[in-house]
């Protein structure tokens, strides 16, 4: 792959590999879990994937499965932690699985109605947009790993579609996607690649 970036700065986005609780749907916002074994193993996997690719700026957030992810990949030495890549901010239902928190309120949509306590979709997009800002202004290419809300929150703001659009941008552990553009106009040139 080419280390030139065509109209100006490139992310690529990681979502973290395989955890406890990915494996049983709770939402995991700051809870600093672990990798599973099988999500260590993914991630040695990923980083084989992503040997192809010269990031200028590699991105991650302050949490732990993010951080290892990005270890095992083989680029924690450049890696630099932005705050603002954590996973939203569950609040009150940190922990729990949607159907759990449906039995209490049984409309709720994390997308429309965020988390009591914690963050809604346009919080969360204040901060994907400040770390678009920073990767824009870099004009690099640039690996940004992190986890599955925050990245489908980012991966919607970088096409200028609200944050709560990210519901509708499915995302696996261990994937990649690659945020680009077309001539000038910022586009999803890859999205939930888990291919090996």
């Amino acid at each position: 792959m080419s280390t030139d970036v065509a109209a100006g700065a490139e992310i690529v986005l990681v979502r973290h590999a395989e955890t406890a609780w990915s494996i049983t749907g709770q939402h995991t916002g700051r809870t600093d879990i672990p990798l599973t074994d099988r999500g260590r193993v993914a991630a040695v996997a990923l980083g084989e994937r992503l040997r192809s690719w010269d990031f200028r700026l590699v991105l991650v957030s302050p949490l732990a499965r993010a951080r290892e992810t990005c270890e095992l990949c083989g680029l924690s030495a450049q890696a630099q932690v932005r705050a603002d890549l954590l996973e939203w901010d569950y609040g009150d239902y940190e922990g729990l699985t949607t159907p759990e928190i449906r039995e209490q309120r049984p409309d709720w949509r994390l997308w429309r109605d965020g988390c009591p306590g914690g963050e809604g979709a346009a919080d969360v997009g204040a901060r994907a947009d400040r770390v678009i800002e920073e990767i824009l202004a870099s004009h690099a290419r640039v690996a940004a790993f992190s986890h599955g809300h925050m990245l489908r929150v980012l991966g919607a703001r970088w096409i200028a579609l609200g944050p709560e659009l990210g519901a509708r941008l499915g995302l696996s552990t261990a994937a990649i996607c690659v945020l680009g553009h077309e001539r000038d106009t910022q586009v999803i040139a890859r999205w939930n690649d888990t291919s090996a």
